[in-house]
């Protein structure tokens, strides 16, 4: 059953000066899609700026704004609405372990296959992804092992990694949030030959949600996987992304898809935190 959901999301920052001017964009508006219709959005900032928007290189659009009023705070809060759909069966018609290793099928997919600063290549991640390859005669079937696989090797701890954290120092530590789980599943889809990108974007926490009901949510990352179509799948929770997913921006990795970037001319800032309410309207 499809979901409507309204997704608040806001970021602030305080300035050790007054900045006098600031330049940034902003990824917190739902894409609409073949499984996801955004029927709201709007971004606010504090002080008030002009804004535009355009989409960038990878499909996500980019809330632009810049400020030349001197000010010590900074808050952007975005607002949306969207129909989500439920998660789609598994694919059953999907290409086989050499047809994804035909170089045509490489060269058009290659920034989905390629290594990045933040799911680097590493031996022994080399090896796990070909043992378990091996073992699965179907990419398909390869896609939910990687995500056991990689909740086997890390435990969920906030706190602990940052947005530059490598997939590899998670895998090390042995912990990370759901942008560590996603970058090592990358990692590991990769370097078996299996196209896969990056999702950013939200996701209520209760599948028993009470509509009108708002609670606290949270920005989330799952991963894409390229099998004769793209397939959304949370090795962060071990499921396919479905209606308590809100899909906002891909890319190749965390990178290529930040929630809030910019430069401004002022004191060091102090972030004020992030927060995210969902309420399942339908």
């Amino acid at each position: 059953m499809s979901w409507q959901i309204r997704i608040e999301h806001s970021t602030g920052y305080r300035y050790a000066s007054p900045v006098v001017s600031s330049y940034n964009e902003v990824r917190i508006i739902p894409q609409t899609g073949d499984r996801q219709l955004t029927l709201e959005a709007m971004v606010r900032t504090e002080p008030a700026a002009s804004t535009y928007r355009y989409w960038d290189y990878w499909g996500t659009q980019v809330t632009a704004f810049d400020l030349h009023t001197p000010h010590t705070e900074l808050i952007v809060t975005g607002r949306s609405v969207v129909q989500t759909s439920p998660a789609p069966q598994r694919p059953v018609d999907v290409p086989s372990w050499d047809q994804l290793t035909d170089e045509s099928l490489a060269d058009q997919f290659v920034e989905f296959v390629r290594p990045t600063a933040s799911t680097p290549e590493h031996p022994e991640l080399l090896a796990a992804a070909r043992e378990l390859a091996a073992a699965h005669s179907s990419p398909a079937d390869f896609v939910p092992a990687v995500g056991d696989w990689v909740r086997e090797k890390l435990s969920y701890q906030p706190g602990t990694t940052e947005v530059r954290t490598s997939a590899v120092e998670a895998w090390q530590q042995g912990v990370g949030v759901c942008q560590d789980f996603a970058h090592l599943a990358l990692v590991l889809m990769r370097a078996a030959g299996v196209p896969a990108r990056y999702v950013s974007g939200y996701q209520h926490p209760s599948a028993e949600a009470e509509v009108g009901e708002t609670v606290s949510g949270q920005s989330h990352a799952w991963v894409e996987a390229w099998l004769g179509d793209w397939w959304g799948y949370d090795p962060t929770n071990g499921v396919p992304a479905g209606e308590q997913h809100v899909l906002v921006a891909r890319g190749r990795d965390y990178h290529d898809v930040p929630p809030m970037l910019g430069v401004y001319s002022g004191g060091t800032s102090t972030s004020l935190g992030v927060t995210v309410a969902v309420t399942r309207l339908g």
